[in-house]
């Protein structure tokens, strides 16, 4: 009876060995294949600024833009492994870096699908941009499941002539 606990325990710790691999593996992979579209993407839509700054000059726009509100919002679930290291990170506490491609990620891809929402609609500039966040909570713990990251802002778009 002792060997067969002792062969269910290291099956166990196999399997959560290769559970965590697995994790790291298959997570680093989407990380970095998010990380090239965002990339892409950033330089895709780098000529249409988007800045904090909450008032812009009155005569560059008067009479010659309208405004929108643009949004892009965006889920990010965090891996296992990540999941793993954050929980170990939490006994003896400090930054928890495992999170914070999480959070960079879910960021410049909420500022991406705001900017292609201010394009499709012609816009030259959104102004007034902020973040709003939270975390979606999983299991008896209330450990972190996901991010949620909605940015927004105002769009300028230039009035057609005659309008």
């Amino acid at each position: 009876m002792h060997d067969s606990q002792a062969i269910s325990g290291l099956l166990q710790l196999i399997f959560f060995i290769a559970l965590l691999g697995l994790g790291f593996g298959i997570g680093r992979y989407q990380e970095k294949r998010h990380y090239k579209s965002i990339r892409k993407r950033e330089k895709s839509l780098s000529a249409l600024p988007a800045i904090a700054a909450k008032v812009v000059d009155p005569y560059s726009f008067a009479n010659t833009a309208e405004t929108h509100l643009v949004m892009g919002n965006v889920v990010i679930s965090v891996d296992y492994f990540k999941r793993f290291v954050a929980g170990l990170r939490n006994l003896v506490g400090g930054r928890v870096r495992s999170y914070e491609t999480l959070i960079d990620r879910a960021r410049r891809e909420a500022v991406l699908r705001m900017k292609e929402e201010a394009r499709r609609l012609g816009a030259n500039l959104v102004f007034n941009v902020k973040f709003e966040t939270s975390s979606i909570s999983k299991g008896r713990k209330q450990t972190i499941g996901s991010v949620e990251v909605l940015a927004y802002g105002t769009a300028f778009v230039p009035k057609k002539p005659g309008r």
